[in-house]
């Protein structure tokens, strides 16, 4: 997993001039050194710990809704939150999470006509959504799911992607064969090679991505969108994350 540097500012922005050292520690050192290591322990996971840590100690001000926020961002999702709160009642007290509910309501709130809209999108394809995609959370923007379809012969999975999610440039590596294949399933997507214009996916659609080959792909700005991925045998096969697809890039995309 590639490390992610967090930039925090916070510390500085509020307390700069009056705790100038408490200031530099919780930017520099909580947030630039230790939520950086995520090369060892997930966003995800972190979030995980710091909203246990708050919630049993009560905290519901705003440093609870912060990372509540960067949470959702990190791949925790609407139901995953409930049953944290859940659990964490048994152990912390059911006052404090009731309290933490009422923030989690507000930051998931437009989950649930999110979760409306995924249904009706399961029903235009024949493969399942599948689970929310946290393994690979860090590289997408937006809200991504996985369904693994067959890990014999020829890995393939379903990929779901909410309106205007896509992951970010990636390559393919390898020495000798490798790369990737796409089969567009429901909704509506684009492909972009490194220098190319984008391409567009719908149902149907196959994309041949050989290795060595900069690209992002996901869905458009108003649709929902899912493809298949197969993934080609190559010889020292690896997968290369690189820096997200730019609004402004995914802006020009959806102009067409």
């Amino acid at each position: 997993m590639a490390q992610k540097k967090i930039t925090q500012t916070a510390g500085r922005t509020q307390l700069g001039e009056f705790a100038p050292e408490f200031a530099r520690l919780n930017d520099d050192i909580l947030f630039g050194e230790v939520w950086s290591r995520n090369d060892l322990l997930s966003l995800r996971d972190r979030s995980l710990v710091t909203l246990t840590s708050l919630i049993s100690q009560g905290i519901t001000d705003s440093s609870l809704t912060y990372h509540l926020q960067e949470a959702k961002k990190n791949g925790i999702t609407r139901t995953e939150i409930s049953e944290i709160i859940t659990h964490i009642a048994f152990y912390a007290g059911w006052p404090k999470a009731w309290a933490a509910f009422r923030q989690a309501k507000e930051v998931w709130k437009e989950d649930t006509s999110l979760e409306d809209a995924k249904s009706r999108f399961q029903q235009e394809m024949i493969f399942p959504i599948g689970e929310p995609n946290t393994a690979y959370a860090q590289y997408f923007k937006g809200n991504s799911y996985l369904a693994r379809i067959s890990g014999e012969q020829v890995p393939i999975a379903n990929v779901t992607f909410e309106p205007g999610c896509r992951n970010n440039w990636h390559i393919h590596h390898a020495t000798k064969g490798g790369g990737q294949m796409l089969i567009g399933v429901a909704g509506r997507g684009w492909y972009q090679e490194w220098g190319k214009p984008a391409q567009e996916i719908l149902p149907g659609t196959v994309i041949h991505i050989p290795a060595g080959v900069k690209h992002w792909h996901g869905a458009a700005a108003d649709s929902w969108f899912a493809h298949l991925a197969f993934e080609i045998e190559g010889e020292n096969a690896s997968n290369e994350w690189l820096e997200p697809v730019s609004d402004a890039e995914y802006g020009k995309v959806n102009e067409r």
